[in-house]
């Protein structure tokens, strides 16, 4: 797994690569606290993510709940893999719990 955080004054942008499971939970948790607590806007990519397991999609659904509570935009940006949203599916989701934008622009993880 690889969790990316890049950080301006305005926006924490986390890219999300490969297999996101258990095993690296404590990371991704931690990366989606700090971007949150910077009180910056906040958008996360999946583009790079190739697998996703439970624990990971209820950290995302949990961040972005923190976010709404605390008045942090959060979003998931651009192109959400095949293999994600199946796995979103299998996991009993049903649908991602933020906004997805595919635009990509100055706001979207690179």
């Amino acid at each position: 797994m690889s969790a990316i955080l890049e950080q301006s004054d305005a926006l924490s942008a986390i890219r999300l690569e490969g297999t996101i499971s258990i095993g690296c939970a404590a990371e991704l948790k931690s990366i989606l606290l700090q971007a949150l607590g910077s009180g910056t806007r906040v958008r996360v990519s999946l583009e790079g993510a190739s697998d996703l397991d439970v624990t990971s999609f209820q950290l995302l659904w949990a961040a972005e709940k923190m976010a709404g509570e605390s008045g942090v935009e959060y979003l998931l940006v651009g192109h959400v893999p095949e293999q994600v949203s199946q796995d979103l599916v299998n996991g009993g989701f049903g649908s991602l719990p933020m906004t997805v934008d595919a635009m990509r622009d100055d706001e979207v993880c690179k």
